[in-house]
């Protein structure tokens, strides 16, 4: 088991987007660390059930079971170049990628993040 306490973000690639979802799991759940599983629109793929999403899991379990991670974000944000839809869409496809997380069976508390323009972090509900 690794020392500190952990959380996993399944995250955009885009780089903007990495510190701003990074310092505020930390801060909002008290974590060392963050382990970050990325690719381009990834609450599209999850939402779609697109092919990404075993390794998803796969990657997700590596975080849970070895690190201890006890929180799973779902990150979309604006001006994302891997899914271009409009903020509303995108949350949709959070809530709906929220519910795959859940389906995964971890244990661990699923909650879905939005970045906006100004890389502000806000949560998104159910």
């Amino acid at each position: 088991m690794a020392h500190g306490t952990f959380g996993t973000a399944i995250n955009c690639m885009d780089g903007r987007v990495q510190e701003p979802v990074t310092r505020w799991l930390k801060e909002t759940y008290g974590l060392d660390y963050v382990d970050m599983i990325t690719e381009p629109g990834p609450e599209k793929v999850l939402a779609e059930g697109g092919p990404q999403t075993a390794a998803f899991l796969a990657k997700a379990r590596i975080s849970v079971q070895a690190h201890g991670s006890r929180v799973l974000a779902i990150v979309a944000h604006d001006d994302c170049a891997g899914n271009p839809v409009s903020p509303d869409v995108h949350q949709a496809q959070v809530r709906q990628a929220m519910e795959v997380l859940r389906g995964w069976g971890l244990h661990v508390q699923v909650i879905g993040l939005w970045v906006d323009a100004q890389w502000q972090v806000q949560p998104v509900g159910d």
